[in-house]
């Protein structure tokens, strides 16, 4: 059996996600065989493992920083809102179908056997699960057969450290109001507090954690700095949206779509030196961007009809006919193409014009593609325009989307795909396929991850710079796989110098029943 520990939060938004990478790299580095889970992850920014099986991207993160392959192991039920009030409830990383609160409020604990399974499953294989915990263990309307916070604590009998964020301020009333709020074996699970993204001097802080701690008797941890790390986080709560990057020397401009999915696609132009990339929600922000991507979409008619409310088709379309650079990608390839149609009712029903970009057209059906890919750009010359660098360029990915898109008859696709399957005797299978069009500066495509590769970010970067009358980039890039190790390297210093990694190893070795000494 494995040992545990557990990360719950006073609220959301309080960095469990990215304390539980942390701890992940820093096990990881001390010889540790260790891995992430999360039972329930309520996120659009998801990802597709080896086995083409869909999860959320917060834990893709939390693998990486253990450095092991993502499994849906470790995040066995991923909820993706669809409306407001609704999701897409998504098991083992299969559809099961779409919820509302409500309903799946009511279903929840049909999935306990779920998560049990896979948990037990990755204990076969680690020695330690760091498990993430989901909002708040207080939450009174959401208590009821819990299967995330200490509901899931008492399944599997994890002891937990509980942080809370003071940089939103009331951090002290935060963990102390939790704790009140609990249930007298819930308080005996906390082992230890933590106060995260403290920016200032810690001993300002000192009167208030020997107060926490007399009022609680519960021993603070550590008090863990406000640092800027790229690192994934959960993307309904990223700062990413509201970051004001440096100017640099060209301007990218993502529609900030009100469903937006995978912006972390545009991830690796973000740490780019020469890049300013901003989120673009009104058309009074759009401004003059060197170049426009359009991300994916979890309902990407509703997101077309807001841009079109909201003015920004107006703008990117205008954009377009200046001849600057349009990319879309999943839901925002199919956004501009001709038309998208939805006979089976799988977002809204009907059909709708599309932004007219691209001479492709989509139509929606209830099965989901889900598959990882490579691939490799096409043939391109002088003659293709802006596209020119991308030529024979290899990219890999993934994709993950509801609808086909069709080509001009008589076309071929930007991208050569392949999709490796592998039959009953072992023996591996190559599905090839065209994705992917481009028209003028106007390009698209469904692959997820196709920046991720330093050569095609930096085909990208360098032909926006040319256009712009700048040399092009010189010298090696730092692949962005290398770059996220980097960043994760520095989380763990980060842990090791704030938190008191003694006493969480004795949290791990002692387990839950251990009492809290102060």
């Amino acid at each position: 059996m494995a040992k545990s520990i557990m990360i719950q939060g006073t609220m959301s938004n309080v960095g469990k996600s990215i304390l539980v990478g942390g701890l992940c790299r820093v096990l990881r580095q001390d010889g540790i065989r260790t891995a992430p889970f999360k039972s329930q992850n309520m996120a659009l920014n998801s990802y597709i493992t080896e086995e083409g099986l869909e999860m959320g991207r917060a834990q893709v993160m939390q693998a990486e920083a253990a450095k092991i392959t993502p499994s849906v192991l470790m995040n066995p039920i991923l909820l993706k809102p669809t409306t407001d009030t609704g999701s897409q409830v998504i098991v083992n990383g299969e559809v099961v179908s779409v919820m509302s609160a409500s309903e799946y409020f009511r279903r929840k604990k049909e999935y306990i056997p779920v998560i049990l399974d896979a948990y037990r499953r990755l204990e076969e294989s680690y020695d330690v699960i760091v498990i993430e915990g989901a909002g708040s263990p207080a939450e009174i309307n959401l208590k009821q057969n819990d299967i995330v916070n200490m509901g899931l604590a008492n399944m599997v009998d994890a002891p937990v450290l509980l942080a809370g964020d003071i940089d939103r301020g009331g951090v002290f009333a935060q963990v102390v109001g939790t704790i009140l709020l609990l249930e007298e074996q819930e308080r005996a699970r906390i082992k230890g507090t933590i106060i995260n993204k403290f920016r200032g001097d810690k001993k300002i802080l000192e009167p208030g954690i020997r107060m926490l701690e007399e009022r609680t008797g519960i021993p603070v941890y550590g008090v863990v700095p406000y640092v800027e790390l790229d690192i994934d986080e959960e993307d309904s709560l990223t700062e990413r949206f509201m970051k004001k990057n440096t100017a640099g020397l060209i301007d990218i401009a993502v529609i900030r779509f009100p469903r937006i999915s995978n912006f972390t696609d545009f991830a690796p132009l973000e740490y780019r030196p020469e890049v300013s990339l901003r989120y673009v929600s009104s058309a009074a922000d759009f401004g003059e961007p060197d170049a426009v991507l359009l991300p994916g979409s979890k309902n990407t008619m509703e997101d077309l009809l807001w841009m079109r409310q909201s003015g920004l088709e107006v703008k990117v379309r205008r954009h377009a006919g200046r001849g600057k650079m349009v990319f879309g990608i999943c839901g925002g390839y199919q956004m501009l193409g001709k038309e998208i149609r939805d006979p089976e009712g799988v977002e809204r029903g009907g059909s709708i014009k599309g932004m007219s970009l691209l001479p492709i057209s989509t139509v929606f059906r209830a099965g989901k593609t889900r598959r990882r890919v490579a691939g490799r750009f096409g043939r391109l010359t002088k003659t293709d325009g802006i596209w020119e660098k991308f030529s024979g360029l290899a990219i890999e990915g993934y994709e993950i989307h509801m609808g086909e898109t069709c080509l001009p008859e008589g076309k071929g696709g930007m991208l050569t795909v392949w999709e490796e399957e592998f039959g009953k005797t072992g023996a591996k299978n190559e599905k090839r396929y065209q994705d992917g069009f481009f028209s003028g500066n106007v390009c698209g495509c469904y692959i997820h991850g196709i920046f991720d590769k330093a050569e095609t970010a930096k085909a990208l970067v360098d032909t926006l710079l040319e256009e712009k009358g700048y040399a092009k980039t010189t010298g090696a890039d730092v692949d962005y796989q290398q770059y996220k190790e980097q960043q994760y390297d520095r989380l763990a210093d980060v842990i090791r110098e704030n938190l008191d990694m003694k006493a969480v190893y004795e949290v791990i070795e002692k387990g839950a029943k251990a009492p809290c000494v102060l």
